[in-house]
């Protein structure tokens, strides 16, 4: 019970903190916010499933197309608050994302339909029995997955000049602009890797169980959670919190009971804001 419960919080946390490493880069590295992130997860899930059951394409090629998709539409949305982005508006821009995240689901609804739909996905049925516990393919996609996308953002953030420019512009905008950066750009190309990122997310994660569009709220619950604890824009505390946060719910859903997984999980925000307000993992 203990060893499949382990499992599935792995697998769980790896979710977590795949759908966070978005917004961590977004927060951390453009101290930009964007509350539609979890409907753009949504909007990347549902639209795997579209790909397969409409165009008839494998699940490996629908992830791709999903993922571009919606990383245009994260361009479109960043392009139209392109002013609040420069002007660093931080309240308007959580007004904004806010109601693009409204108008998402509400146009996810019309398109989708009400109804659960379920992503067929040949890993999911593929697994390895360790002990009680069972390791899907779609369990160990997420996990390297994740363990990838955070390797590869933190050495392009912390290794290369795309990185330095990146976080210069985080550090002071008008100072970079002066040296010859673009800023408009930077904050463009980052807001659609954190876009990307969410459609990502829901492609591999929503595999494990039914889709409705309604999901985004409680993405961006989870989201915002691990974004927190781990420390605004702290690339590396993401991964290790959002893999804590999937055991944690795990257990607790497993020995006390999941209707109230969340609220734990938020109890646990408030003590860490009250004991270690920057964050576990913050330095």
């Amino acid at each position: 019970m203990i060893l499949a419960q382990l499992v599935n919080g792995l697998a769980l946390g790896a979710g977590y903190a795949l759908l966070a490493v978005g917004w961590t880069v977004l927060l951390g590295a453009a101290r930009l916010v964007n509350f539609a992130h979890g409907q753009l997860y949504m909007i990347g899930a549902f639209l795997t499933w579209l790909v397969i059951t409409k165009a008839g394409l494998p699940y490996l090629a629908a992830i791709p197309v999903a993922v571009v998709v919606v990383a245009v539409l994260g361009g479109i949305m960043q392009l139209l608050m392109r002013r609040l982005t420069l002007d660093q508006n931080i309240v308007s821009l959580m007004l904004v994302t806010l109601a693009f995240g409204y108008l998402l689901e509400g146009g996810g609804s019309l398109l989708f339909g009400g109804n659960p739909q379920i992503i067929d996905s040949p890993f999911q049925n593929a697994g390895l029995a360790v002990g009680s516990a069972r390791f899907t393919g779609q369990d160990l996609l997420i996990v390297v997955l994740a363990l990838a996308l955070y390797g590869v953002t933190w050495f392009v953030l912390g290794r290369t000049n795309i990185g330095r420019v990146v976080r210069g512009v985080a550090e002071d905008p008008k100072l970079a602009q002066l040296y010859g950066v673009n800023a408009a750009k930077v904050y463009f190309g980052v807001f659609v890797f954190s876009a990307a990122c969410a459609a990502l997310a829901g492609a591999v994660v929503a595999p494990r169980s039914p889709i409705l569009t309604s999901i985004g709220f409680d993405q961006l619950v989870i989201t915002f959670l691990v974004v927190v604890l781990a420390g605004i824009g702290n690339l590396t505390g993401g991964l290790f919190v959002g893999l804590g946060l999937g055991v944690f719910t795990a257990f607790f859903g497993a020995y006390v009971s999941p209707a109230f997984s969340t609220a734990a999980a938020f109890a646990v925000l408030l003590v860490v804001l009250i004991v270690r307000p920057q964050g576990l993992t913050a330095r």
